[in-house]
């Protein structure tokens, strides 16, 4: 008897168990059954046009649709300015208003960001130069002159070393009342070209502000470096004429004594004034920033004359707007 009714509650246990492990799979069936019944969303995008360095994204790259309303979020945002380089990733994410039928969804697309504009400099054809890109994507050209690295174009970035930006003045007022960084292109121009070309121009607050604004592995140069380069050329005599760019594409006539041995390639960018914030000389003079302040209002600069073949070493107020070569560490 005992036996007999051992069996039958082992029976009973066994018909529980399978009744519970029914109604689970019942359960899971079901959810499994609701999530199948929602429709993934179709996402159209197109991998963008080209863009060059500078532009922001806008809704003309971020521009996914979907086949049932809902909402959009990009990464990166409308706004972003990206660094030059080729196949850079784009991504949606979709959220349908009616969540019940239509489940989330994602797409990535690639883009390419060009360099922003074209040099036009005539570099030495028989040198060989090396490439030096700063932290927002802009490459430079660099030559080795003696035991030195030289950039051999004029610094535009619009970024110190660790990406915080360096501020961009176009007003004459508040140009000439600065005694903070600042940096602008000759006459505010935004083209490109022009800016890839002569760079960009800075006051001495942003050549010595600790942030650094020379590249990784590069300083702004000294008063120093300046000297052991124009003596290795000869002496600040004939230095001049030795880094000047050839012909007079840039330079005005007669542009005297320009060989560019050196690879230098000197652009006659001209300056902005402390005074009243204005801008002289393009064509026919080049300024260039060292990192060696003179004295609390002055600091060491050097430039180059279209109609000398010297170098010549000055001093001058912190706010004049100067461009700025780089060396090697």
């Amino acid at each position: 008897m005992t036996k007999h009714i051992r069996m039958i509650k082992s029976i009973k246990v066994k018909s529980y168990l399978l009744f519970v492990s029914l109604a689970a799979a019942m359960v899971i069936g079901c959810k499994e059954d609701d999530s199948a019944t929602k429709t993934i969303p179709l996402i159209t995008w197109e991998n963008p046009a080209d863009i060059t360095f500078g532009d922001l994204l806008s809704n003309t790259q971020l521009n996914a649709t979907a086949n049932v309303p809902g909402t959009y979020i990009y990464i990166p945002a409308i706004g972003t300015k990206l660094y030059v380089g080729e196949n850079q990733e784009l991504k949606v994410y979709f959220t349908p208003i009616d969540l019940a039928s239509y489940d989330t969804a994602s797409k990535t697309v690639k883009i390419n960001v060009l360099p922003g504009g074209v040099s036009s400099a005539i570099f030495s054809p028989v040198l060989t130069y090396g490439i030096l890109t700063d932290v927002e994507g802009n490459n430079y050209k660099t030559i080795t002159i003696g035991s030195q690295i030289w950039m051999a174009e004029n610094l535009r970035t619009t970024k110190y070393r660790n990406g915080d930006s360096i501020p961009t003045i176009t007003g004459n007022t508040n140009w000439k009342n600065l005694t903070k960084a600042a940096c602008c292109t000759y006459e505010n121009t935004s083209d490109k070209d022009k800016i890839a070309t002569f760079g960009r121009l800075y006051n001495w607050f942003a050549v010595s502000d600790s942030r650094n604004i020379a590249p990784t592995g590069w300083h702004v140069a000294t008063d120093a470096d300046w000297l052991e380069l124009s003596t290795f050329l000869g002496n600040e005599n004939v230095a001049g004429g030795k880094l000047k760019e050839t012909t007079t594409k840039h330079w005005k006539s007669p542009n005297t004594g320009a060989s560019n041995e050196s690879g230098f390639t000197a652009l006659p960018t001209g300056r902005r004034e402390y005074t009243d914030g204005s801008f002289i000389n393009l064509g026919y003079d080049g300024f260039w920033w060292t990192s060696s302040a003179y004295n609390p209002d002055y600091s060491w600069y050097r430039y180059l004359h279209y109609n000398v073949a010297e170098i010549f070493r000055a001093n001058f107020h912190k706010q004049y707007g100067f461009s700025v070569r780089c060396v090697k560490d």
